[in-house]
């Protein structure tokens, strides 16, 4: 016995006007008990929307940053300036794939896609991934060149003027992409967020270049590259780390723990058990199997699953759909062993 996606009655929302009303009226006629399905639907499509949104912004402030610095260097002939301005250019990049990966993830699962496109989320955090290491490889090698082939920095100040400029821009685009990232459970946008936040911090590196230089030491600006070569690296790392766990399914153990707790709270519930969850984009997917009382009748055992999906819907962040297995609390492991002999 298990739970169909989207039965229960969880939110109460009532719809706003009268062809709103017609039509909830309808489905509910047709089809009861599917309400909560459309709930978390639009839920899951209103964090989609966010996550566009903040794509959309981000990539306006990182383009004009890199661009007023794209002129700076071209101007002074800064290699620091040069690596932080070709990473910028990259980051606002990167929201192209994750944007696409939002829309796709939007469509309706079909017969060929069952489970939808939110996958699609974790391929644009492969390619963000990839994005970030070209850009390392870039940075490190005009590093490596302006060393073996030094040339002067002209226009001191307004290079240092131009790095505090892109760490304002990339710590603020860094935020707003992190916290919305975390807040619609997005490890693309995280990782794009992380991808941000370094090239503020390589900004600031540009400025002590530029310092070092001022005081006679020339050698500092390819040194710094150097050093954003480095701090690329790092936050190559943490991304990498964030998308490949995500594709690999990895969940928070502390929601797996949460998911069992409140599974168990349900009345009716004896035993939680077999419990599998993943990540399809940025929303959750739960299969469990949960022991009731063996004199539960069929159509008892079918509501309390509902019951329990409903329940977890509530209580777990994220979780958009639960499928509810239901076995005796005595005597289920001769059927497993019909599966398993």
């Amino acid at each position: 016995m298990g739970s169909a996606h989207g039965h229960g009655h969880g939110h109460g929302h009532a719809p706003a006007s009268r062809w709103a009303r017609a039509r909830h009226a309808l489905t509910h006629a047709f089809t009861p008990h599917s309400h909560d399905s459309a709930d978390r639907f639009d839920s899951a499509l209103e964090a989609s929307r966010q996550g566009t949104r903040t794509l959309v912004w981000s990539f306006a402030a990182l383009f004009v940053t890199a661009a007023a610095q794209l002129a700076v260097v071209l101007l002074s002939d800064s290699v620091a300036l040069l690596g932080d301005t070709v990473h910028n250019f990259a980051d606002a990049l990167t929201a192209l794939p994750v944007g696409i990966a939002f829309a796709l993830g939007r469509r309706a699962a079909s017969r060929r896609f069952t489970y939808g496109l939110g996958r699609a989320e974790d391929l644009a955090g492969v390619v963000v991934v990839l994005v970030i290491a070209a850009s390392a490889v870039f940075a490190g090698y005009e590093a490596v060149l302006r060393l073996l082939d030094p040339r002067p920095v002209g226009h001191l100040w307004v290079v240092a003027i131009a790095g505090v400029v892109g760490f304002a821009g990339n710590e603020l685009v860094a935020r707003w992409r992190i916290t919305v990232g975390r807040r619609i459970g997005s490890a693309a946008l995280v990782a794009d967020g992380l991808h941000a936040r370094t090239d503020g911090f390589t900004s600031l590196a540009v400025v002590a270049g530029a310092g070092g230089v001022a005081l006679g030491f020339p050698q500092a600006d390819p040194i710094i590259g150097l050093v954003i070569t480095v701090a690329i690296l790092f936050v190559l790392r943490d991304a990498a780390k964030e998308v490949f766990g995500r594709l690999m399914d990895a969940v928070d153990p502390a929601t797996v723990e949460l998911t069992e707790r409140s599974a168990a709270e349900v009345d009716g519930v004896v035993g939680v058990s077999q419990l599998r969850m993943r990540w399809t984009g940025h929303v959750l997917r739960a299969e469990l199997a949960v022991a009731v009382e063996p004199s539960l009748t069929v159509e008892a055992a079918h509501l309390l699953a509902h019951e329990v999906e409903r329940h977890l819907v509530r209580e777990v962040p994220r979780l958009t759909a639960a499928v509810v297995h239901t076995e005796p609390a005595t005597g289920a492991h001769r059927a497993h062993a019909l599966l398993h002999p």
